[in-house]
């Protein structure tokens, strides 16, 4: 798919910004995506997500059309820890992707919730991801709030923006963390691996993570909780490894091979989820406790 966009006024703003506001179906975040994979170019040249437009500049922007896919609903046993009319709060399992992509197909928890709340769910983000707010990795366990309705949508989708969500991580981490502390550093997409998401102060957005030392063990690990002020993909698993502090079992960001037999994927559980809620616009609160492997790992350490 091609766009040929030429500049007709002096409107000085940030390109991906100029191309979000004229081309509707594509959002800003994969405009820098395709800004980042030199895809769009500027007067016959690439550029960076911060260049500025200038009258009477030729934008072409070329990218594949994304193909839909047909989620089914799939009877796919929840773990629900609350509902009514306007939201759900599961507590999503190890090896569950959120929602269907290339190559999860099937099996995610969209598929699910399609088969359990049918028409029930809210439009705002499609049909691959309905009533979706917030996501978690496949390997993470813990807490989701998913909308039921399009206004309860727009409500948690503000409350996210503004960082008034209460959102707590359970993790386990390489090495012996002797304090408490915070990083405050961008995350963006990885220079060089594109699957990958890094610590980048030229193109990564804002992301702050704040982390409490819960015990420490002998083998050289410290269990900690994380609070989130932000939410970048991979931030926690970004952030701790950019200050020598792996998430254990995270074979991206950490190494390759843990000592610890038969552990997939990384050690770290959403474990609390506070919010504002849509329709009583009371605070409502809910926990989740480690899964069985996570509690298993802990007192073997």
């Amino acid at each position: 798919m091609k766009y040929h966009l030429v500049v007709n006024d002096n409107a000085n703003i940030r390109i991906d910004k100029y191309i979000s506001d004229n081309i509707s179906e594509l959002s800003r975040s994969y405009i820098q995506q395709l800004i980042s994979d030199k895809s769009v170019l500027v007067n016959g040249n690439p550029c960076k997500s911060n260049y500025k437009i200038k009258e009477n500049d030729i934008i072409d922007i070329d990218y594949e059309e994304p193909k839909e896919l047909d989620v089914i609903p799939e009877n796919i046993p929840l773990d629900i820890v609350y509902e009514d009319e306007s939201i759900i709060i599961v507590n999503k399992p190890k090896n569950m992707v959120v929602h269907p992509s290339a190559g999860h197909e099937s099996g995610t928890l969209v598929n699910a919730l399609l088969y359990h709340c049918k028409d029930s769910l809210s439009s705002i983000n499609g049909v691959i991801r309905p009533g979706i707010v917030h996501r978690i990795d496949m390997n993470t366990t813990g807490l989701l709030v998913i909308c039921k309705n399009d206004n309860a949508h727009k409500i948690l989708a503000e409350q996210l923006k503004e960082h008034s969500i209460t959102r707590k991580y359970h993790a386990i981490c390489y090495g012996i963390i002797k304090e408490d502390g915070t990083v405050n550093a961008p995350i963006g997409r990885h220079p060089v691996d594109r699957k990958k998401m890094a610590i980048n102060h030229k193109n990564g957005r804002d992301a702050i993570t704040h982390y409490k030392v819960l015990k420490h063990f002998s083998k050289g690990y410290t269990y900690i909780e994380c609070s989130l002020e932000t939410g970048r993909t991979h931030q926690i698993r970004v952030h701790m490894a950019s200050i020598g502090h792996p998430i254990l079992g995270d074979d991206v960001y950490g190494p390759q091979k843990t000592k610890i037999k038969n552990l997939t994927g990384q050690t770290l559980h959403a474990k609390t989820l506070g919010f504002i809620h849509p329709d009583t616009n009371k605070y409502i609160e809910f926990d989740s406790p480690l899964p069985d492997y996570f509690q298993q790992l802990i007192d073997s350490l």
